[in-house]
């Protein structure tokens, strides 16, 4: 005897998966930078120095005076020589007017009237020690320095970031099925059969 069967066929569905993996780029550029350094401001200020020389007096030791210095001298001299004139001619007076007393005064006055003074000599330097006088004021140097501050300038700059997002793509790569088959299904009626 032969049973009646149902075959069932079926396959499964089949999805596909595609993934895209994300991708990140990331650059970091460097910083610009600029830096300037402005050169000190340097300013020198010099007095000379200064040499003073006083020959004066080297020169009058030498008899090399000037016209006022002369007119000086011989101002000086004259005056002196009035007054020396004047005390030696009260002096022969005063000797004249005691003539009485005795003596010779008139042979007295002629005698050192003709008579000149007793010179005198001894060696000497011409011109005489530290008759050049010289003085001397040093050079002065007063130096300014303005020191200027470097200039700095950066500019940061940003990252570049470039990113691709992943993905993932679905497909179905076979549909599901389903197959039913009947082996030895007959339909017994009244007075028949047949095979389904």
């Amino acid at each position: 005897m032969q049973l009646a069967q149902i075959r069932l066929e079926s396959q499964s569905a089949r999805i596909g998966l595609k993934t895209i993996q994300p991708v990140q780029k990331i650059q970091q550029p460097k910083a610009d930078l600029s830096i300037e350094q402005p050169k000190a401001e340097i300013q020198i200020r010099t007095t000379p120095g200064k040499l003073t020389i006083n020959q004066t007096k080297a020169r009058e030791d030498v008899d090399l005076k000037s016209v006022s210095k002369r007119i000086e001298e011989f101002a000086n001299n004259g005056y002196q020589g009035w007054l020396e004139g004047l005390e030696r001619m009260s002096q022969e007076g005063n000797a004249l007017m005691e003539i009485e007393n005795g003596g010779n005064p008139i042979a007295q006055i002629a005698k050192s009237n003709s008579q000149g003074p007793e010179l005198q000599f001894n060696i000497g330097w011409i011109p005489s020690h530290f008759s050049v006088k010289t003085s001397y004021e040093p050079a002065k140097v007063d130096i300014q320095v303005h020191v200027n501050k470097p200039i700095i300038n950066s500019k940061i700059n940003k990252p570049v970031h470039h990113y691709t997002p992943g993905k993932i793509d679905f497909s179905l790569e076979q549909r599901e099925s389903l197959n039913i088959d009947f082996a030895n299904l007959k339909y017994v009626g009244i007075n028949f059969e047949t095979e389904i």
